[in-house]
């Protein structure tokens, strides 16, 4: 065992937390490894993979890495985009992978012929183009399956995790597709565990001093904004609006009385009805519908709208009409404005609309972290708000704390959103080492050529 070593290639590698993980399960279990390859195409991506490891050979695009360039290797790691397969054009249908990135991962398997693989995916993959509503599975991963099992021959498992149940607080939930040549490899028997937010966050940090951030504390106390979110798209207890904290202007108790209840009846399909659309969350509503609920004089009510559309709390727009024509991929609809029916009030709506649009509860979890969301979350520091800094960003995923990203925020948030939670890929590969800790003399008698 001391002069064998567990070589493995690591596609779509991102920061590189499929290889953190792997190699930190197998490493306990006395496998020494190698990556032999790495394939990342984002600049800042592989800044933060040269800053972070070793590598023998750090490659571009995969499109463009031949087979026999690729070096003999024992696993392939790739957190793989998804992306749909077509339903026409090959007598398989929707068996055909050609032009997707999991070919890619199809072709390098079939080539090189290694002793097994991790995948990993976002959980909509299970049911992604679904043909029947009682299906366990969609197309798009019964397609995977039946390559990787019945064209490549391998055993595969597949389950979806939530790193939750992992000790990290963000709930994050991502299917693992596993195989290898000789077992099938049992995913199940994680030892649950759970923390909260404050459990990664410092303490005493630099907070934002905004006219935003004012507004907001001089209205509520730092405890009653944990976990509320900032958008005006949305209602609920746990909902704060931009006239709440009269972010864009002052506001008449009117016109907050007004604001609230366009807010709610511009949702009622009936007036999709009246006005001749079909129902959309959230129609512009003309100065008549509205004179039905408010009970106002047409003028004054019609000066309070214009007032609130100046301030930019309202916008004055025709409703949309829903468009549907063929495309390849089949029907495409999609919403146009409809100028032939007459413009109304709109409440302003935009998820980054403003600097923040959530603050994090330090007592419970993170939500998901999206690349496009993540710079405009802010957690409580003391009587003020931050934001979260790149480092508890990285102890949201598990990555140990030698780690480092060497680039501008905008890019590195863009790198963690994108990531994998390191905990849940070491138990996924553990389950894999210790399936073939007793079979190291099978490995390798099979596989001489990747033995060191």
């Amino acid at each position: 065992m001391e002069s064998e070593k567990i070589k493995f290639i690591d596609l779509f590698a991102g920061l590189g937390g499929i290889r953190l993980g792997f190699e930190n399960a197998f490493n306990r279990l006395g496998f020494k490894t190698e990556c032999v390859m790495t394939s990342e195409i984002k600049p800042y991506a592989v800044k933060a993979l040269k800053h972070n490891f070793e590598h023998n050979f750090l490659a571009g695009d995969i499109f463009e890495i031949r087979n026999e360039f690729i070096p003999d290797f024992d696993f392939l790691l790739g957190g793989f985009p998804c992306q749909p397969f077509s339903s026409g054009g090959k007598r398989h249908g929707f068996l055909d992978t050609r032009g997707t990135l999991f070919f890619e991962i199809e072709r390098i398997l079939r080539n090189k012929k290694p002793y097994g693989f991790i995948l990993e995916n976002v959980e909509g993959l299970v049911k992604h183009d679904i043909e029947n509503k009682g299906d366990k599975i969609g197309r798009t991963l019964s397609t995977i399956i039946h390559t990787l099992e019945s064209d490549l021959g391998y055993r595969v498992t597949w389950k979806v995790f939530d790193a939750l149940e992992f000790g990290l607080p963000q709930s994050r939930k991502r299917i693992f597709i596993v195989g290898t040549k000789r077992e099938q490899i049992d995913l199940e028997a994680n030892k649950k565990k759970f923390s909260n937010l404050d459990s990664i966050l410092d303490k005493g940090l630099k907070v934002l001093d905004s006219s935003f951030t004012r507004k907001l504390l001089s209205r509520f106390d730092i405890k009653d904004l944990y976990g509320k979110s900032i958008k005006d798209k949305r209602g609920g207890d746990n909902n704060i609006h931009s006239w709440d904290i009269s972010l864009k202007g002052e506001v008449s108790e009117e016109q907050y009385h007004l604001l609230n209840k366009l807010f709610k009846e511009r949702r009622k399909k009936h007036w999709a009805v009246e006005i001749g659309i079909d129902w959309m969350d959230g129609m512009p509503l003309t100065l008549e519908q509205i004179n039905t609920f408010i009970s106002q004089p047409k003028e004054i009510l019609k000066r309070m709208l214009d007032d609130l559309v100046v301030k930019g709390y309202l916008k004055l727009e025709h409703p949309k009409k829903l468009v549907k024509e063929k495309a390849i991929e089949g029907i495409r609809s999609y919403r146009v404005f409809d100028e032939a029916k007459p413009k109304g009030y709109n409440i302003i709506t935009g998820k980054l609309s403003f600097e923040i649009n959530k603050i994090l509860d330090p007592n419970d979890i993170a939500p998901t972290l999206v690349a496009t969301d993540v710079s405009r979350l802010a957690v409580p520091d003391g009587n003020g708000l931050r934001r979260l800094t790149i480092r508890e960003g990285l102890r949201l995923f598990g990555y140990p704390e030698w780690y480092e990203i060497p680039v501008k925020e905008s890019d590195a948030f863009d790198l963690l959103g994108n990531t994998v939670a390191v905990p849940v890929v070491e138990f996924v590969a553990s389950r894999i080492a210790n399936t073939l800790a007793n079979q190291t003399d099978f490995i390798f008698k099979e596989m001489p050529v990747c033995v060191s």
